[in-house]
């Protein structure tokens, strides 16, 4: 191995990976960990940030062990809008982590949007207001978590996305910041001044001194610290970006026109725009990232149970998995009628409707477990589709071609899928690490090397009719408006 190395850190909602890379785009060495969640009440998503940082460690300690020392510098892609909230003195969270699917403060929402504020907010952010983002989550542990108030009085309370926790423990406490795309996504910075918003923070009751200091997503922020993990100290973090932000970079795209979805526990479609934007169709404004260069803007859509699906279904059916619906779903030629809504934590993007509930519609004697396989599959790709319709109509122009990443991208039959649905290419990356390359790829500029990374991909062209689509899509609006209990269109 010659030349300078980056060991990039993808830490996702159910795993977290990592990929040892060199400027070539060559994967040297790789390790991965599982991540649970889990659901105290209804609406409510958590994860105990203790086993988010000790899952960084365990695959740092998996690429040390297949590849040893030699490490130039680090990069972090991370799952955004989770908060993480603890004590600089002790490192203790003082709550879990509240995960971005997590809809406890979907109340508290409301009534700021009744209040009229929901102008205010997007003027400043781009972003409306929902339980998906940090700003409500941080202002109902002030209200809730008596040990929050109380550190905070003391100077010692933390909080900040999962990047800024991954970065403190990596640097034993010593660096406390986060980059413009994480931070775009908190709702409590502005994203044309580039630092947090102190009417926004009296608006949620989330406090902007206990909040990291926002960077550019290539800076220099911090070092490795001694017995922090089996890394040696001294070894530079250069790169931090949201994991659906690194994507769209590791996809080598740095201008307008391409669309890409990560297909993960949730969803992302990403498309750059020319300059800072508010949608008018459902979608979100954000910073793609900030380097050098200057700061890149994006139209953005979030699903917030996408792949998930096929998971949550397979354990009803008593199946052992995603793979095995996949199977199941294979054996019939359509879902006979059937659709499935997956509103296990409301509907995203373009709906945005936190009372959504799950909804399968469609049944009669005829249906069977296969059915109910294909409807899963057919809501990941439908989801996507009303994602992409909108970015078009905020574009005001036709769309291509979709670019396709993360786990369940590897599946050909959802792929086929995709494109049937949209009538438009899919273009896959057949390399998985899609989001962790782009990180990558971001630090290696930030040291002065420019990568040159190949992804090789894959193309599935639709094979399906425009009436095909146009029933499918008939069928699935009817099913979101009996989930969202609205009269059928």
């Amino acid at each position: 191995m010659t030349g300078p190395l980056v060991l990039a850190i993808d830490q996702g909602t159910t795993n977290t990976k990592a990929v040892l890379v060199d400027a070539g785009g060559h994967i040297l060495a790789r390790a991965s960990a599982p991540l649970t969640s889990s659901y105290p009440h209804p609406g409510w998503a958590e994860q105990a940030a203790e086993e988010i940082w000790a899952s960084v460690r365990s695959v740092i300690a998996g690429i040390v062990g297949q590849a040893g020392q030699g490490i130039t510098a680090i990069a972090i892609a991370n799952q955004r809008e989770t908060l993480v909230v603890w004590d600089a003195a002790t490192g203790q969270p003082v709550t879990p982590a509240i995960l971005w699917q997590c809809r406890r403060t979907a109340d508290d929402c409301e009534r700021l949007r009744a209040a009229g504020a929901e102008p205010q907010v997007v003027a400043a952010t781009g972003l409306g207001i929902n339980p998906l983002f940090a700003a409500a989550k941080l202002g109902w542990v002030m209200r809730h978590v008596p040990a929050a108030a109380e550190l905070r009085a003391k100077g010692r309370l933390r909080a900040g996305t999962v990047d800024s926790w991954v970065l403190w423990n990596l640097t034993g406490g010593a660096a406390f910041a986060t980059d413009h795309s994480n931070a775009s996504r908190t709702q409590l910075f502005h994203t044309g001044r580039l630092e947090w918003d102190s009417e926004l923070s009296e608006l949620f009751g989330a406090p902007i001194e206990v909040l990291p200091r926002p960077m550019p997503s290539d800076s220099a922020f911090g070092v490795t610290a001694v017995g922090a993990t089996d890394l040696p100290s001294g070894i530079p973090i250069r790169a931090m970006m949201g994991d659906s932000h690194a994507a769209l970079y590791g996809h080598g795209v740095r201008g307008p026109g391409t669309v890409k979805a990560t297909y993960g526990t949730g969803s992302s479609l990403m498309t750059l725009a020319p300059a800072r934007v508010a949608s008018t169709h459902g979608l979100s404004g954000t910073i793609a990232w900030s380097d050098a260069v200057g700061t890149a803007h994006a139209l953005e859509g979030n699903i917030t149970v996408s792949a998930q699906a096929a998971g949550f279904m397979a354990g009803l059916l008593g199946l052992s998995g995603p793979a095995a619906l996949s199977d199941l779903a294979q054996t019939v030629p359509d879902a006979g009628g059937v659709s499935f809504v997956p509103a296990l934590a409301g509907l995203g993007a373009p709906h945005w409707d936190d009372h959504a509930t799950g909804t399968v519609t469609g049944m009669s004697h005829a249906t069977r477990p296969a059915h109910l396989a294909r409807a899963s599959f057919d809501a990941i790709a439908l989801q996507i589709a009303d994602v992409f319709e909108a970015m078009e109509q905020d574009t005001g122009h036709r769309l291509d071609a979709l670019r396709a990443d993360g786990g369940a991208s590897s599946n050909d039959f959802l792929m086929q899928l995709q494109a049937d649905v949209l009538g438009r290419p899919v273009i896959r990356a057949e390399v998985e690490e899609v989001g962790a390359l782009g990180a990558a790829a971001m630090a290696f500029r930030s040291l002065g090397v420019e990568p040159h990374f190949a992804t090789e991909c894959q193309r599935f062209e639709p094979q399906r009719d425009k009436a095909w689509r146009a029933d499918l899509r008939r069928r699935w609006q009817a099913a979101i408006a009996a989930a969202r209990g609205l009269p059928r269109p």
